[in-house]
Parts: structure tokens; sequence; C-alpha cells
């Protein structure tokens, strides 16, 4: 029980939770919405160079978050039965990887005020990514 007074055993259990909440959550409402989610995408980019392949470039982040979601979360439970952060670590990567793919989406799109709230997912995730080094 006082392992959960130590920092560098919570921190990680921490992280993985963080980004177990954010992609599960986000990648579920784009499954279950996935009509909303299309339509709203089109019209975000209908003027940009992504136009045409926004139904596939929708699945492709929807599948990534789902899955950074998932190891996240596997990563978590691996860590609490085993000690070990790894699936912390590749869920953290994959993370960090879908991030940087819709960070590229709001520019592309000029939607600048959604980029900077995907650069503050981005900064927790480069600063997690330090912290379990």
């Amino acid at each position: 029980m006082e392992k959960i007074h130590d920092l560098q055993y919570v921190l990680p259990i921490i992280i993985g939770l963080c980004f177990a909440i954010v992609f599960l959550q986000s990648g579920i409402d784009k499954i279950i919405d996935r009509k909303g989610n299309l339509d709203w995408l089109k019209g975000h980019f209908k003027d940009s160079i992504l136009k045409s392949t926004v139904s596939i470039n929708l699945t492709i982040i929807t599948v990534l978050e789902v899955i950074a979601g998932m190891i996240s979360l596997g990563g978590v439970i691996s860590y609490l039965i085993s000690g070990s952060d790894f699936w912390i670590k590749q869920g953290l990567i994959l993370s960090l990887i879908t991030l940087l793919l819709l960070l590229f989406g709001q520019r592309v799109a000029k939607e600048y005020d959604g980029a900077k709230t995907i650069v503050i997912y981005l900064g927790v995730g480069l600063v997690s990514a330090l912290i379990l080094m």
C-alpha cells in the first residue's frame, strides 16, 4: 500500500490512464457517431488538400485512437501486475504519433485554435515520455 505514495510508481499509471481516457473516449465517439463526425469533418476540410480523403482519414485516426487507448489501458493493467511499464510506453508512442497526425490535419485545415489544443496534449505526451525514460 505504501507504493501509492511513491511518485515513481504512480506516475506511469497516471500517464497510461490519461492517454487511455483521451483516446478511448475520442475513438469510441468516432465509432458511435461516425456519420456526425464525418459530416463535420467534410465541412472542416472542404477547402483543403485533404477534402477527398476525409472518410479514410477518419477511419485511420479512429483505429489509431482506439488502439492507442487500448494499449495505454492494457499497459496500466500490465504495469500493476508485472511492474513493467513497456506497454504504457508503447501506448504513449502511438498516442504521440496520433497527435502529430491530428495536428497536421488541423494545420492543413487552417484551424489554428484546434491545433493549439492538440499541441497541449502533445506537450503533456512529451513530458510524459521524459518521465518514463
